[in-house]
């Protein structure tokens, strides 16, 4: 069975890697006694899909991985079984099984939630920066994709904007244009120097509304798309 498993990623481990993480719940798994099934072939892997890499550095209050079970265990007890073998800092929160065919984490997420800490800007500088953005038709910048670099028009993938204080929230898509949060940053002003960085939610659509693909708390709900979102997309 397959389980979809969301978990935090804060503080000092922040400044582990992608592959480092999962490196990290293989062996959590293996000391907590879950049982993962296995690749074939000469190098037997534990078969875990990671959802959309998260920069090293960047903190994360929903990362989301699925696990390919070689024994029922239940949903509702797997993150109290993992948590005390990950490090501090990593938190299995909530798991949900997954049926065969499901969308994988790669497919289903269309954009992800920001909070971006910008350094030494004047909070009055930050707001007009995002004033400025949201009125542009076009945000042209050149972004490196797979070592080669290539001209992005980042403003259709700005989905919300604002400004609290100096720090900015946004909603970048994922799908079918990505757009980084770096890259938001230096659109917006290449001057600009980015401190911490936390992902609050990762986004699916169903139905016209997002969702989370583990919400906490109500796992089943589902949030309205919200008016900016909904605007974003319509245009």
């Amino acid at each position: 069975m397959k389980q979809r498993v969301r978990f935090a990623k804060h503080g000092k481990v922040r400044f582990l890697s992608h592959r480092d993480v999962a490196r990290v719940w293989e062996r959590a798994l293996r000391r907590s006694g879950v049982r993962a099934s296995y690749s074939e072939g000469f190098s037997p892997r534990p078969k875990l899909s990671f959802g959309l890499a998260l920069s090293t550095g960047y903190e994360s209050l929903g990362e989301y991985l699925d696990i390919d079970l070689a024994e029922e265990v239940d949903p509702a007890e797997l993150p109290g079984i993992v948590t005390p073998s990950l490090p501090l800092g990593l938190e299995a929160q909530a798991a949900i099984p997954i049926a065969p065919g499901t969308d994988s984490l790669q497919q289903a997420v269309t954009s992800s939630s920001w909070r971006l800490e910008v350094v030494g800007v004047e909070s009055s500088a930050i707001a007009s920066a995002v004033a400025r953005v949201l009125a542009l038709g076009e945000l042209p910048i050149v972004v490196e994709r797979k070592g080669a670099e290539s001209d992005l028009d980042a403003r259709p993938a700005i989905l919300d904007l604002s400004a609290d204080g100096a720090v900015l929230e946004a909603e970048l898509a994922t799908q079918p244009r990505s757009l980084r949060p770096a890259e938001l940053l230096r659109a917006m002003d290449p001057t600009w120097t980015l401190g911490r960085v936390l992902r609050t939610h990762q986004w699916t659509s169903v139905d016209g509304a997002r969702c989370e693909p583990i919400p906490l708390g109500d796992l089943g709900a589902c949030g309205a798309t919200s008016a900016p979102h909904a605007q974003a997309r319509a245009s």
